[in-house]
């Protein structure tokens, strides 16, 4: 799984009956929306049907819509369509509502630093993650993973931490989404997050060790939000000829886990 894939998942037409509530136009147009991969600035109409398996004809009724409604914009020199500002403002309003981002970014920026390595966290989107906060080290060579970075859940040490989290139910679920979308790799992936379990059991961490690429070397912890309601994971990882399996273990995932336990107590003191 490529790290800047998306989880484009399409529903089928039966799905309003099997759920009377499900509206499958509003659906289709939020698919619409998704097919955009990071740095994807255009696309086109044949491009959204082939990503989504949905007819040219409903394509251009949705894009039409869309546009009306400022969520795409139409570049009539291009022939392509672009994400509008509508798309930006609901983005927007979910980063400005999350506060413990606000809470987090001192205590990220400090590992960051001491670490030289890439601190993030992220929220589920699907089968990936989404960064929603980033800190990096000053040092030239950690990687560059910005705010709206995407990872897969299931081979990341966050994705990992994240699914540690769950509910049963919840992990149950998205393992087997997991399987069905990879089931020719399912062995290995099924024994990577079992790993990471123990991991966080023992530990309180997960680690990743070159499982999503073979040059990043992470760990990952949950957050566990008072409320109940928000379900993110918090990750510290670098390039792995400057990281070990021994300094992930002993050092930074310790760390890691003070970090977090310090933004769950201000979270407990601000909600």
């Amino acid at each position: 799984m490529k790290h800047e894939e998306h989880d484009i998942q399409t529903f089928s037409d039966d799905d309003s009956t099997k759920d009377r509530q499900f509206v499958n136009a509003l659906a289709r147009g939020l698919e619409i929306l998704r097919c955009f991969r990071p740095h994807e600035v255009y696309l086109t109409n044949t491009e959204f049907a082939k990503r989504t398996g949905m007819p040219k004809p409903t394509i251009s009724r949705l894009t039409y819509t869309l546009t009306k409604l400022g969520y795409l914009n139409f570049s009539a020199d291009q022939g392509k369509y672009q994400l509008g500002a509508g798309v930006l403002a609901l983005g927007y309003s979910l980063l400005s509502n999350l506060d413990v981002r606000k809470l987090a970014r001192p205590l990220m920026q400090d590992l960051a630093e001491y670490s030289q390595c890439n601190v993030a966290l992220g929220i589920r989107d699907r089968l990936s993650l989404v960064y929603v906060e980033a800190c990096r080290g000053s040092s030239a060579v950690t990687l560059r993973r910005e705010v709206g970075s995407r990872i897969p859940l299931a081979t990341t040490a966050m994705g990992k931490a994240l699914m540690c989290g769950m509910p049963q139910a919840e992990r149950d679920f998205l393992m087997d989404h997991i399987r069905l979308r990879d089931e020719e790799n399912w062995p290995k992936v099924k024994a990577g997050i079992e790993q990471g379990f123990k991991d966080f059991q023992d530990h309180g961490f997960c680690v990743s060790v070159g499982e999503w690429e073979a040059s990043i070397y992470a760990v990952g912890v949950p957050l566990i939000d008072p409320e109940g309601e928000k379900m993110m994971a918090f990750n510290c990882g670098g390039p792995a000829f400057l990281l070990s399996l021994d300094a992930l273990m002993n050092d930074l995932g310790p760390r890691l886990v003070q970090l977090v336990r310090g933004v769950e107590v201000n979270m407990g003191r601000h909600f």
